[in-house]
């Protein structure tokens, strides 16, 4: 856990000398776990002005789509400021975040530059982590959006400026990664104008589409305000990002002499300081010491939550995070004292009474059931495998983050909604590796009904493929409900064609799985965009035709589409509840284009001579020596019907010795399934089974009878999920 290694930053002599030269002196450091009245008064006395000016204070989101050079942005403008950057990716702290290359959870840091502080949040473009971006937009007051200059404007560019724009930001539009050959000065140009026709389309004020453009490459480390591919050696920093940023972003508007409030915008939990929330002072001042209580708004009013005092004041500094002694307003700052607070609430002084307005947050689009491990190889690898032990994780992930809902269901089950199959993909992940089993149920489309009418959500979806490949492509995806918005050449990629279409979520969010493993540059993109989560029906099973269709050179992107005001829509009596996501009548069921599976029916070890006559049969998932249970799926068939085979099989032995030598037995290399491809591929009557050392596909009815029983029963299908 966080709470040794914060601990230690917060006194370590190399955060205080990293940042001696660049931020005024902090008070009494040398006592930084004292606290108390007599501390109150002593940081009201000495604490420097600089921290309390508002006029000095800059606050900043950087937002983009992913892979467009975000993360390494926030690098190199560390460095600039003098921030002590222990390896790349500095501020992708979460270990999954490093292991797949992408931003999961927002995080706020802060960095002086000419005499301003300039408070800077990395969010995340993945549209599944959008809850992350809503619930920080509101403590800044500007944005910097980061564009591929290649590539332009993509679907989640869209869904991150939409936030950013509902909320009045002052953009900066940063054209990043001008240093490709394929990029050209009219490149550029076009670019500024997609995302100028971008802006108009979401309805940007006339403040906000006289936007900057700066031109830069985060991997040399420069930005430019005017063109250029090689910018002289003195002006090859991030200076002219900076000064347009304190230049255009407007200074957060604080009454420094109002009663302390502030929203909590993010919450932690560390071992010896409890909660530690994190949020923008919306008035007053707050100095460690000072009574403040929780409070939240309900039906019947506002409601206290809980009552004490601050014990620390904390601020994100580059990379480590360092005590304060006050903070005014305007300021983002970490504060520790209250233990039940979470995200949304108010902590302000004891006699306010009145909470700050919520953040909003787009309602989930997907479910899955997560529910105990009952298979006969349940409790070999995991510590934790009670119902009970699985609710408390889940509840407490609901508590940290907000786009997650958790309600309980029957038998130690419990039904987990989301923006999507990577966000719950992730948290799989790490339930896995903190030692849980569980099994978990395919995803399902949260639908909706308008006046009798069944709703499902629409997804803007982006695939760039050769030129040979589109027929293929077109031709497999308009049985799959999709229809072409747009169609044509990839600027800078002579051959290649990008392809706009929207589809159900069903369907698009099934196709990121269709990213192609063999390259591993497009390994990359896989891993940057959409990691493949699949839901029932859609294009499930077909991730391998897609990869042999376009030979390992096809990719995609997708994000929710967004109602627009000057676009007309089926649904628009939806726009009040869910202005971003896009709801449309439903496009009718989608068919079963995955074949049947393989399904074991004897326990034990499997063994390579069983194998070796099952291979005929369809694809293989496991290995000779893994342990098998009735009603595990070993493998797919090359039908569309299930059928059950014995993989324990062992050759008869005798005395009797043959004439010839054994026959040697040669396996083809199996399809190991990972957790992000078993989600995808598993149907209706399947569930995974998941353990800290194996993920196993099984069917949901381990007895054959059973199943054959339950086959039998007319399919009724359930009432749409209303929110």
């Amino acid at each position: 856990m966080a709470g040794p290694l914060l601990l230690r930053s917060l006194l370590s002599a190399s955060t205080r000398k990293s940042f001696s030269s660049h931020l005024a002196p902090l008070p009494r450091f040398s006592r930084c776990f004292s606290s108390g009245p007599a501390s109150a008064a002593a940081a009201a006395t000495t604490y420097p002005s600089a921290y309390l000016d508002p006029g000095r204070l800059r606050n900043v989101a950087v937002i983009a789509h992913v892979d467009h050079g975000k993360t390494t942005l926030m690098d190199r403008l560390l460095r600039q400021c003098g921030a002590d950057i222990p390896h790349e990716r500095a501020m992708d702290s979460i270990s999954l975040e490093r292991e797949r290359g992408i931003t999961i959870a927002s995080k706020v840091t802060s960095v002086s530059w000419k005499e301003n502080e300039l408070n800077m949040v990395d969010t995340p473009g993945h549209a599944d982590f959008g809850g992350e971006v809503e619930r920080v937009v509101g403590m800044v007051e500007g944005a910097v959006l980061v564009v591929d200059a290649g590539e332009g404007p993509l679907a989640q560019t869209k869904f991150v400026l939409a936030k950013a724009l509902k909320y009045g930001l002052r953009p900066l539009l940063l054209l990043n990664k001008v240093d490709r050959p394929s990029v050209s000065e009219e490149r550029c140009n076009e670019v500024e104008s997609l995302v100028f026709d971008l802006f108009a389309n979401l309805g940007a004020t006339e403040e906000q589409l006289d936007f900057p453009v700066l031109y830069a490459s985060a991997k040399e480390g420069w930005a430019s305000s005017t063109f250029t591919k090689d910018p002289p050696a003195g002006a090859k920093n991030m200076s002219q990002l900076l000064d347009a940023i304190v230049r255009h972003v407007p200074p957060p508007k604080a009454n420094l002499d109002g009663p302390f409030q502030m929203l909590v915008s993010m919450m932690e939990k560390d071992f010896y300081l409890g909660r530690i929330l994190t949020g923008r002072v919306s008035s007053g001042m707050v100095r460690v010491g000072d009574k403040i209580h929780g409070l939240r708004g309900s039906e019947s009013g506002i409601e206290k939550i809980e009552e004490g005092k601050v014990v620390k004041l904390m601020k994100k500094k580059g990379t480590s995070m360092v005590l304060i002694d006050s903070a005014g307003a305007g300021d983002i700052i970490s504060m520790a004292g209250l233990g039940s607070p979470s995200i949304g609430h108010t902590v302000a002084n004891t006699e306010v009474m009145a909470a700050l307005p919520t953040v909003e947050l787009d309602p989930p689009t997907i479910s899955m059931t997560f529910g105990v491990n009952d298979s006969p190889l349940a409790g070999r690898d995991g510590t934790h495998l009670t119902g009970g032990k699985i609710g408390d994780r889940l509840m407490a992930e609901s508590e940290t983050n907000l786009a997650i809902n958790v309600l309980p269901g029957i038998a130690d089950t419990f039904e987990v909604q989301g923006r999507g199959e990577l966000q719950l993909g992730i948290l799989i992940e790490n339930m896995r590796r903190e030692g849980f089993e569980l099994s978990v149920s395919p995803p399902k489309v949260m639908y909706k009904v308008e006046k009798g009418q069944k709703l499902e959500p629409i997804e803007e979806v982006t695939i760039e493929v050769n030129d040979e490949h589109v027929g293929l492509v077109m031709e497999a995806l308009s049985h799959r409900r999709a229809e072409v918005a747009d169609m044509g050449p990839v600027p800078g990629n002579v051959g290649r064609t990008r392809l706009s279409l929207t589809c159900p979520s069903s369907v698009a969010r099934d196709m990121s799985s269709l990213v192609s493993l063999k390259n591993s540059y497009y390994r990359r993109a896989l891993d940057r965009e959409e990691i493949a989560f699949p839901l029932n029906g859609g294009l499930v099973g077909y991730r391998s035709v897609f990869s042999s269709d376009t030979r390992g050179t096809g990719f995609m992107h997708r994000a929710f589409s967004i109602l627009q005001d000057n676009v007309p829509s089926l649904v628009n009596p939806l726009r009040d509840l869910f202005p971003f996501a896009a709801y449309e009548k439903h496009r009718g069921p989608l068919g079963n284009v995955r074949k049947g599976v393989l399904v074991s029916m004897g326990y034990g070890t499997i063994t390579a001579y069983a194998l070796m006559s099952l291979e005929a049969r369809g694809t293989l998932f496991v290995t000779p020596g893994m342990e098998t249970y009735d009603g595990m799926i070993v493998g797919e068939h090359s039908r569309d019907t299930d059928l059950d085979v014995n993989p324990v099989r062992s050759k008869e032995l005798s005395n009797m010795r043959a004439a010839g030598k054994d026959e040697n037995v040669k396996l083809s290399p199996p399809k190991l399934m990972t957790l992000e491809e078993a989600i995808g591929y598993v149907a209706s009557d399947e569930l995974i089974e998941v353990t800290p050392k194996a993920i196993r596909l099984r069917k949901r009815y381990l007895d054959v009878n059973k199943r054959k029983a339950m086959s039998k029963r007319p399919k009724i299908e359930s009432s749409p999920n209303i929110l």
